[in-house]
């Protein structure tokens, strides 16, 4: 797989129905985007008749032969050991929701550069026509035999936990929900430097998080397992607590290892006194919520393309801000996360992602920043060559203690 820009653009195509001027002729997005971000690129080469007889018929006999006699050599004669599924049905497209399985495309194509971009790792893009869990389920793992790994994108909470779990319990290779796992480890990154700069622990924090989908439930369970002091999860309808009767059984899951202090009502009364605000919902949260939050405090406002605080507001009262957006330092990118984690998972051959690896992977990202740390730099930058060779080695390492790495 190359991922390599394709524009084959003709005059004669007009973009849109009816003739009129094409899209990409006043909009660099569709130019760019025109025929696709992808192309599939031969690694050997078909020059002629002796080429052709080794790289298909009869060559090819002896290959398939020899992995149905012994199934492992499909790592080494294949591509399937290199190679991901990136999977959506096209519900909670970033934030357009639920635009379906061909809207959600250009999406996942950029999903398969950026592995390939930034891990070494080839991707194919699969949307899926289908919204059914138990159809979604079954689909990734007819197709499973063809890859390595399966990188689960776009999909809706909470019909997204139940899918990566399931999947994983079925196959024998990495299945990994980036919208959950990719933002909790890239966010504990950050986090933990930014108690590094101000002298402080995880433990010594205590966290509120704005969201309690996909991202916002892994991220808790992400600090609460590295060790945070106290984290609230809030959704539209507060602070997440024991005593609701609303719940789903997520949430009510959420609400067992979560809000230690027994907070209740809003999410700007749970910001009362807190260290850390995690937004990942979207929404604005007033100044005077913030203003409240102890001194000191860090706020990771998340939401794109606008942040749940603007960082002129946050810089008011937080030491460290941090958003989704390229524009503003302190980025929390997954595509810092998810390449090296699975280059790291695909090279030991790993047969699961585990909370282990997870852990590694944010403490190699943040030690990438080593002593450059400041309070605008708690995260490097994706083009950051280190970035990827870092949480790929950590990975593999932690793979191999944990006991799910077969080679």
């Amino acid at each position: 797989m190359a991922a390599e820009i394709v524009n084959p653009r003709s005059d004669s195509d007009t973009g849109q129905d009816g003739g009129a001027e094409p899209l990409d002729s006043f909009d660099p997005a569709f130019a760019l985007h025109r025929g696709g971000k992808m192309a599939v690129q031969a690694t050997v080469p078909v020059r002629d008749k002796d080429d052709l007889s080794l790289a298909y018929t009869p060559g090819v006999a002896k290959v398939c032969s020899a992995i149905a006699e012994q199934p492992d050599l499909v790592h080494d004669y294949t591509w399937k050991s290199s190679v991901v599924a990136v999977v959506t049905d096209g519900t909670a497209v970033l934030g357009l929701g639920d635009i379906g399985p061909e809207a959600s495309l250009p999406v996942m194509e950029g999903k398969a550069i950026l592995f390939k971009q930034f891990g070494g790792v080839d991707a194919v893009p699969l949307a899926l026509a289908c919204t059914d869990v138990d159809e979604i389920i079954e689909t990734v793992v007819r197709l499973a035999p063809s890859f390595g790994g399966v990188n689960l994108e776009d999909i809706s909470a909470p019909r997204c936990f139940e899918i990566e779990r399931r999947l994983q319990e079925r196959l024998d290779i990495p299945v990994f929900h980036d919208d959950q796992h990719g933002t909790a480890v890239v966010t504990l990154a950050a986090l933990r430097n930014a108690a590094r700069l101000s002298g402080r622990a995880i433990g010594d924090l205590r966290a509120v998080i704005s969201g309690a989908g996909a991202a916002g439930v892994a991220i808790a369970k992400m600090l609460v397992e590295a060790g945070i002091g106290d984290v609230a999860v809030a959704d539209r309808r507060g602070v997440v607590s024991a005593d609701r009767d609303d719940l789903t059984s997520v949430k009510r899951e959420l609400a067992g290892f979560t809000n230690k202090a027994g907070l209740s009502g809003s999410l700007e009364s749970a910001l009362a006194g807190a260290d850390v605000f995690i937004g990942v919902s979207g929404g604005t949260v007033p100044e005077a919520a913030v203003a409240s939050m102890a001194e000191g405090a860090f706020v990771f406002a998340m939401a794109n393309p606008d942040p749940e605080v603007h960082p002129e507001i946050a810089h008011k009262y937080a030491a460290v801000v941090a958003t989704g957006r390229s524009d503003f330092p302190n980025q929390i990118n997954n595509v810092l996360a998810f390449p090296g984690i699975f280059a790291g998972a695909l090279q030991v051959r790993a047969s699961r992602i585990t909370e282990g690896m997870k852990i590694a992977a944010a403490e190699a990202l943040a030690s990438v920043v080593g002593d450059d740390l400041a309070a605008d730099y708690v995260i490097p930058s994706p083009f950051d060559e280190r970035v990827a060779p870092a949480v790929t080695a950590a990975v593999a390492a932690a793979a191999r203690a944990e006991g799910v790495a077969r080679r």
